[in-house]
């Protein structure tokens, strides 16, 4: 599923499904009353999805892998860790950062080799 995809889905949902409700959040619970859902909530669908996946291997089992597969998804699409900050609404860069050293891959792209012979 490409990154286009789920941005119009997201859309759709809000103008086609969402509950109205007078708040911010995107998802909120399915039955009235139609509040936000607790990140709780938002993790242990996370986690049943990831057990149904038979993933075991993921960097987080929570709420908090949606921002990291965002942060990737955004790093290897070339934004930078300014646009990705904001995103994800973080106070500062040092915090998005650490999104950039989990991309293994994308930063075996960009490493240079040890200067001279001489090994670590």
């Amino acid at each position: 599923m490409r990154t286009q995809d789920v941005g119009e889905a997201i859309i759709d949902y809000l103008r086609e499904a969402r509950p109205p409700a007078a708040c911010e959040q995107i998802f909120l619970r399915a039955v009235a009353p139609h509040r936000p859902l607790a990140s709780a909530t938002v993790s242990s669908i996370v986690k049943l999805a990831l057990v149904r996946a038979g993933i075991d291997n993921a960097p987080s089992r929570g709420a908090n892998l949606l921002r990291h597969s965002a942060a990737t998804s955004m790093l290897r699409a070339g934004a930078t860790l300014d646009m990705i900050g904001t995103v994800l609404r973080h106070r500062s860069v040092d915090t998005t950062a650490h999104y950039a050293k989990v991309d293994i891959d994308m930063l075996l792209q960009i490493a240079q080799p040890w200067p001279g012979s001489a090994s670590c």
